[in-house]
């Protein structure tokens, strides 16, 4: 063994034999073994495509339904959530509501906006059922999936609503400190809800919900760091940059913070999935590996069946439970009890 295999076996040892470590480890071990950076991409590019046909939605239906100071404080909040580029989209040349001649041809263009939004969903739906390793055979198909895109859309629209009553509570407390705090305090938790909501939307629904907790009490947090540092940003750089400086500054800040918030939230999921399947100690450098890298490997496995006629199996010959025992891993869903046959049954229907 050479010294830098040692080094590395040293440092090994030290993060398998202490808790924190290995729980955060094997988180980022998950997220490399799902290619959840290239989800996080996914998510990001749809997210950016879908963002104005939504705004424009929401602008539209806002400008039918309720007086124009309404929809400016409403408007004004949703954009708050993308500190890089809210301002500009509210200005002179930002987005206004779609016109239509007929009743007919308004319909039909909101319709349009609304299935060329879709993408996002789609994509989010996509990157849980990875996150979670849900075999192909059991995922959910075309008409369900709608249903749940509809459900998320639903989730953003409550957590729009929300935040412009919370941004018309701060404007009435004024400049008091313990008011902010106050709405601050306020405002994580509501971000934390959101993405319990989500969460639930987009997981398996095998998946207990005090399951999905954790990671999104960890996601809104790191929400709200972003959104702050994103303030900053627009607050020190870009309002001083030229025009051209700052419009393509603008595009690349939002795919930026866009990419940021989907890395977020798939790594907040991982967490999930990791604490949920007690996926830690992983080993760094193998052999050997540990019972977690069996379970994880298994499961990343049998995501693979496609079809009801398909069945994949997996063994690790010579391999002895890491150490001790031939037993399988685990692969039920984490409120499910182990099956007495000795191949594991599928997880629940998504």
């Amino acid at each position: 063994m050479n010294p830098i295999e040692r080094g590395i076996r040293a440092v090994d040892a030290f993060q398998q034999a202490r808790r924190p470590w290995a729980f955060t480890f094997g988180v980022i071990k998950k997220f490399g073994d799902d290619s959840a950076g290239s989800l996080a991409a996914l998510v990001a590019y749809y997210g950016f495509v879908s963002l104005f046909p939504l705004l424009l939605v929401l602008i539209t239906i806002l400008g039918l339904v309720v007086t124009p100071g309404t929809e400016k404080a409403v408007v004004h909040s949703a954009l708050a959530q993308f500190p890089i580029v809210g301002n500009q989209l509210t200005g002179p040349n930002g987005i206004h509501a779609l016109k239509a001649g007929s009743v007919l041809g308004l319909t039909i263009g909101l319709l349009g906006l609304v299935w060329g939004s879709q993408g996002i969903t789609q994509a989010a739906q996509k990157a849980m059922a990875t996150v979670w390793n849900v075999p192909g055979v059991i995922r959910p198909g075309f008409v369900p999936r709608l249903g749940r895109s509809a459900e998320f859309v639903a989730v953003l629209l409550l957590n729009v609503i929300i935040t412009t009553v919370l941004a018309g509570f701060a404007t009435l407390g004024g400049q008091a400190w313990y008011l902010r705090v106050l709405a601050g305090i306020i405002t994580l938790l509501v971000d934390v809800g959101v993405y319990i909501l989500a969460f639930r939307v987009l997981t398996p629904k095998s998946v207990r919900t005090r399951d999905l907790v954790p990671g999104a009490a960890v996601a809104g947090l790191a929400w709200a760091i972003l959104q702050y540092f994103g303030t900053l940003l627009v607050g020190h750089q870009l309002r001083h940059a030229n025009q051209i400086y700052g419009y393509f500054g603008s595009i690349l800040g939002l795919l930026a913070f866009l990419y940021l918030a989907a890395q977020i939230s798939l790594y907040a999921a991982e967490l999930n999935v990791v604490r949920a399947r007690r996926l830690y100690p992983r080993s760094i450098v193998q052999p050997p590996l540990t019972d977690a890298d069996l379970r994880a490997l298994t499961y990343i496995a049998k995501a693979e069946e496609r079809r009801p006629e398909q069945q994949v199996d997996v063994g690790y010959p010579g391999i002895i439970n890491g150490t001790t025992s031939q037993a399988e891993p685990d692969t039920t869903a984490p409120n499910q009890e182990r099956p007495a046959q000795s191949r594991p049954e599928r997880e629940g229907r998504a």
